[in-house]
């Protein structure tokens, strides 16, 4: 099967197209390693691609039609989307800038996708989508728990969310209009090795290593689903090879188990084995107070099957932490 990969340098995109190659596919991986996190990073991941002769890299932004072309010289089996400016909170501060590149972006590859049109059949499409469009369901009173793909999720408290909800509606009008074929997956709080340095198990790991504080937001009982990025790339390889069933379908990729903040914090001070100090924090706008998948369908229709708890995750995680930074690997003082 050959696949176009989008953001493929990226955390989960390097790992799921690891997967492909791994199990024979040959992948076209679009990236444009911009600077919402050092590029060297990317770089790295790139590298370790490159070993690989069933793949190439084409660089440059998803909205450049010269880019999207190069992508696309050889008619892909499924495209699958990962790229996208992420995180709540700088979205934020740049709203107009995610809705570019998420929105337009998503756009334009569907698109490029609806013109490989032969005899009515189009490649199937595969779209990261995000547990953030659950909104602040699950606060008290509010919604109920665990998130299903049915609640409603109309009330998204952070552009990066509204984005991501976009997206999803657009898809099925494409599917209704066009009979684009897509599987949009809410990723719920993805972790592991390669983790983006700007996400709170990699900046928490940094400031426990060199013993400094480690901010607290609120009351430590906001709680997130963690998924270990093993577990995410089993799902994304399933709904790659989903060619039955609805033409637009929306699938969970989480745990289905939850771990508050401070319990989350004093697991990773474990894992590492050193002493966690924390500084109490004012709650961040557009952060929601949990987060819990229902993977009821992912389980029936994907086969899916998350099989790393949060402990063990963790303890591979530091592993792979300790390796890439040198890290000691206790605390005398401990």
């Amino acid at each position: 099967m050959h696949v176009v990969v989008t953001g493929a340098c990226g955390f989960i995109g390097s790992h799921v197209t690891q997967a492909l190659l791994a199990r024979g596919d040959s992948v076209v991986g679009v990236d444009n390693f911009n600077h919402f996190y050092d590029p060297v990073v990317k770089e790295a991941h790139r590298a370790l691609l490159e070993e690989h002769p069933g793949f190439a890299l084409v660089r440059g932004n998803l909205l450049d039609a010269v880019v999207r072309t190069a992508a696309f010289v050889r008619r892909p089996d499924v495209v699958v989307h990962l790229a996208a400016w992420a995180g709540v909170r700088p979205s934020i501060e740049m709203p107009a800038l995610y809705q570019r590149e998420n929105i337009e972006g998503t756009v334009a590859m569907m698109e490029q996708t609806r013109a490989c049109d032969v005899g009515g059949s189009l490649p199937r499409f595969v779209f990261a989508s995000s547990s953030s469009v659950y909104g602040g369901q699950g606060r008290s009173g509010q919604g109920k728990v665990p998130f299903h793909e049915d609640d409603p999720v109309n009330e998204p408290v952070s552009p990066y969310a509204a984005t991501k909800r976009c997206c999803e509606l657009l898809l099925h009008t494409w599917g209704h209009l066009w009979g684009l074929f897509s599987t949009s997956l809410r990723f719920f709080t993805v972790y592991g090795p390669r983790q983006r340095p700007e996400m709170a198990i990699h900046k928490f790991s940094q400031l426990l290593l060199a013993g400094r504080p480690v901010p607290r937001y609120g009351d430590g009982s906001t709680a997130r689903d963690y998924t270990y990025i093993d577990d995410i790339v089993g799902g994304v390889l399933a709904a790659i090879d989903r060619s039955s069933g609805p033409t637009s379908r929306i699938y969970n990729l989480g745990n289905s188990k939850t771990v508050r903040l401070d319990a989350l914090i004093q697991k990773l001070a474990n894992a590492f084995d050193v002493e966690a100090r924390l500084v109490p924090m004012a709650e961040q706008p557009g952060d929601v107070p949990l987060t819990c998948a229902d993977i009821t369908r992912a389980r029936a229709e994907l086969g899916y099957d998350p099989l790393t708890s949060i402990d063990a995750g963790l303890e591979k995680f530091a592993a792979w932490f300790r390796t890439r930074h040198g890290a000691p690997r206790s605390n005398p003082g401990h």
